[in-house]
């Protein structure tokens, strides 16, 4: 599950999945992926206790204090509420931007649709370098069950003091962000931040389950982040392909909440809900007139202050059922804009879409007349109230298409090395480039090519035996007839069938006996199985080609950039344009990427479409800040020289290689138990009256360390620990 939701067997899918519906159903406010993470990894109790049994320390969760200054914190952190008594200790659920100019009616201005953190009016996006945003966070009072909570009666005492929370049981804070990048994370990146930051502690716990250092191999904070997201990534696979849930962003909800609320006819039931869609797709309308041009007309909508206007709401709104409600308003405002409209388009000539999908619970732009305005995704939040207030910048007159970065020369990667020459046999060997397999051909050494072509003349057919060390080949491809091309000093062996799993930068052997026709290629086994780049592999591999040529567009069936996302392009232009290193790290010029993307000025919102997901590659530590220098000519260098202008870098860093243990009770495809299952060193409850040895003590505090733990060496009361070890059938 490290690895994401695309490589965990359907059978383990299934099981997560029963478990996730189970606890939604359990949970009165609607499920983000960062809490359903939280449920499995911390272990929340269905029965009634949640988070009370977990291995959770509740003096290292953080503190915030209603109406202060607080740090980032994302949905899924575990914190406590400062009260004049008892603290509250709460999961935080959800969170939406708090603007004091949005209208007790969700009217917005324009510029704050979309805005960035730190916006101080109208096309001024704000210079301080930690910018502040007022949020509004929805805390679980009773994530950690009975014996944690406070009483209703408490409860509504301090709605009412409204000193440490507000009337409806939420907190108002001013988040302080570090930087304008982590202001602009996602979810799931921001939480993974908190985690391996402010909560650390509280994810390497050696209490839980499987700690995720046992789960990664290690704890550096590279291997860490990549097995964090990669199973948050899989949390999110799992929740949206359930069809008992529906899923708005990241926050999920059952079809049978969803079926309730329009049956109900109260408060925010299906009649306020179809009140709302209607109030949204006529917000623009004109009134109509005899005589004269209607001007164009743009109405901005905040969903969570605008159902607090109908009446009886207040009671809903309160707690997590605010959280509730506005999912679903939301929901059935998308249902209405897929169904009923032409991407967005409804018969009345309005336009309707999502323009911001976190200021006030989501922001819905009505504009009058649409069909003046390019159609696009109207569920993608476009922020376009913000973007308005901006100078606008001269657009190119036709979209550019991204142009292929040129591959690296021989010179710089190498064509081979020659491990032996002898009368008897030549071997050498050399990586598998991507032209060897998008062609089906390979190059010869010098000395077999010109001896060859002595005995053989300029073509002749040979047989090639391949042998994959490890793995089993199909009968065609162990054994090979193929047409050597021969020269007077050089030649390439033609028709070669590659194996499917062989890829750009594999390391391989080859060996010609001298007079022989046959010549024996072979791969090298490393250890054990490592992950370099995107790509995982048992064998011996060239990092400085497949960083350059094991690049998205490129297999061996073609090498194309179009088609390809922002995201795939900058890391295939960074790897293949970049300065490459010898570990077979790349780094680029950030201000020359787009041009060299599309060969020239690309469209505005292509450039913004690029400087985008560089920030959220560098957010994910896909790619890496660096600097580097520039000389008279223009050239870059890196590192940087004494006396050159300096120039920021982004650097394209391969995954550190970590070995990736035999977890899980099946294979990929779902297929019946391994012969060898590893198990992680975990906790065992004891029978009462039953005290664990002191051989497991001592394995207890050896696994702590490992875990990097300062403290918590000793057992908690009635536990014992199982070391790690391996089982079979």
């Amino acid at each position: 599950m490290t690895e994401g939701y695309d490589a965990v067997p359907d059978q383990e899918r299934s099981r997560l999945r029963r478990y996730l519906e189970a606890v939604l159903a359990a949970r009165p406010a609607p499920v983000h992926t960062t809490v359903a993470f939280n449920a499995v990894y911390f272990g929340y109790d269905l029965g009634g206790d949640g988070y009370g049994g977990s291995p959770l320390r509740l003096d290292d969760f953080p503190v915030i204090t209603f109406g202060e200054c607080a740090p980032a914190l994302p949905v899924g952190a575990m914190v406590c509420v400062a009260t004049g008594s008892d603290p509250l200790y709460a999961e935080i659920v959800y969170r939406e931007g708090a603007h004091p100019e949005v209208g007790a009616l969700g009217d917005v201005p324009a510029w704050v649709s979309g805005a960035p953190a730190g916006a101080e009016s109208p096309g001024r996006p704000g210079a301080d370098a930690a910018p502040r945003r007022r949020e509004m966070l929805v805390p679980d009072l009773h994530a950690f069950g009975p014996a944690l909570s406070l009483s209703p009666t408490q409860l509504h005492r301090l709605r009412m003091r409204g000193r440490w929370i507000n009337e409806d049981g939420h907190v108002v804070v001013d988040v302080c962000y570090p930087s304008t990048e982590a202001a602009r994370r996602d979810d799931l990146t921001a939480y993974a931040d908190h985690l391996l930051t402010t909560a650390r502690e509280q994810l390497l716990s050696p209490y839980v389950p499987v700690s995720l250092a046992a789960l990664v191999g290690g704890t550096h904070d590279e291997d860490l982040r990549a097995g964090l997201l990669g199973l948050l990534d899989t949390v999110r696979g799992v929740l949206q392909s359930s069809a008992l849930l529906r899923t708005w962003g990241h926050y999920a909800m059952t079809r049978s909440s969803l079926a309730d609320c329009w049956r109900d006819t109260g408060p925010l039931g299906g009649d306020d809900l179809r009140s709302l869609v209607a109030a949204v797709e006529r917000a623009a309308t004109p009134a109509r007139r005899r005589h004269g041009l209607v001007a164009p007309i743009t109405v901005y909508t905040a969903v969570g202050p605008r159902l607090r206007g109908f009446p009886g709401a207040a009671e809903r709104l309160r707690g997590a059922g605010y959280a509730a409600a506005v999912c679903r308003a939301n929901i059935a405002l998308a249902d209405v804009v897929q169904g009923d409209s032409d991407q967005g388009l409804f018969e009345n000539g309005s336009r309707v879409a999502l323009d911001d999908a976190f200021e006030g619970g989501g922001v819905w732009r009505s504009h009058h007349p649409g069909d003046a305005e390019t159609p696009g995704d109207p569920l993608a939040p476009a922020g376009r109230g913000w973007s308005s207030t901006l100078p606008a910048l001269p657009e190119p007159e036709a979209e550019l298409e991204p142009v292929d970065p040129p591959l690296a020369d021989d010179a710089l990667l190498g064509t081979g090395e020659l491990l032996r020459s002898d009368a008897l046999e030549v071997v050498w060997r050399a990586p598998l480039r991507l032209a060897h397999l998008i062609d089906g051909w390979f190059p010869l050494h010098q000395f077999v090519a010109e001896e060859l072509c002595h005995s053989h003349g300029a073509h002749a057919t040979l047989r090639l035996e391949l042998d994959h060390n490890g793995e089993k080949l199909d009968e065609k491809e162990a054994v090979q007839d193929v047409t050597a091309d021969l020269g007077d000093d050089s030649g390439r062996l033609r028709g070669i069938l590659w194996p499917g799993d062989f890829f750009p930068g594999l390391m391989l052997e080859l060996r010609w006996l001298r007079g022989d026709t046959v010549i024996r290629l072979a791969t090298t086994r490393l250890q054990g199985l490592v992950q370099a780049g995107d790509r995982v592999t048992g064998h011996c591999y060239d990092p400085r080609v497949l960083t350059r040529e094991d690049v998205p567009g490129s297999s061996r069936y073609g090498d194309s950039a179009l088609g390809l996302a922002p995201r795939q392009l900058v890391m295939r232009t960074v790897r293949r344009c970049g300065l490459l290193t010898l570990d077979g790290h790349a780094l680029m010029d950030r201000s020359v990427l787009p041009s060299t993307v599309y060969g020239r000025s690309p469209a505005r919102s292509q450039a913004a479409a690029l400087e985008a997901a560089v920030r959220e590659l560098l957010a994910e530590r896909l790619l890496e800040p660096a600097f580097g220098s520039r000389d008279a000519w223009g050239q870059p260098h890196f590192p940087p020289r004494d006396g050159q202008r300096t120039i920021p870098l982004i650097g394209y860093r391969p995954a550190r290689p970590r070995v990736i243990r035999p977890w899980g009770g099946g294979e990929p495809d779902g297929g019946g138990l391994r012969a060898a299952q590893f198990v992680a060193g975990h906790l065992r409850r004891l029978r009462p009256g039953c005290l664990p040895s002191d051989v497991q003590r001592a394995a207890f505090r050896e696994h702590c360390r490992s875990l990097g733990k300062a403290d918590g060496w000793e057992l908690p009361y009635g536990y014992t620990f199982v070391t790690e070890h391996t089982r079979g059938r």
